[in-house]
């Protein structure tokens, strides 16, 4: 049991609001992941720009991705948002 705690993983269910059939990915990761990684395997899981995607939480609160995902599970849970950030305001006028 002395190597549990360094193996152990979180399990995200993040799902893309851009997409109105509102799509989702389940993603179990190593706490000590960056949660920049999660952000990016995901973004390629929905075929959006990695660089340009924010996840937030369900009451629309920012997740800024650099701790680890254990740190990001401890704070906002398991169900998370991908919001490709170029249907967010931007370039619209």
């Amino acid at each position: 049991m002395s190597s549990s705690s360094s193996s152990a993983k979180v399990t995200f269910k993040i799902t893309l609001t851009s997409d109105p059939k509102l799509p989702f990915r389940v993603v179990s990761v190593p706490e000590q992941a960056p949660f920049t990684a999660v952000l990016k395997y995901v973004a390629e899981e929905f075929k959006v720009p990695a660089s340009t995607s924010a996840i937030i939480t369900n009451d629309g609160v920012g997740i800024n991705p650099s701790q680890t995902a254990g740190s990001v599970f401890l704070k906002y849970g398991k169900e998370l948002s991908l919001i490709p950030r170029d249907r967010v305001g931007g370039n619209s006028h």
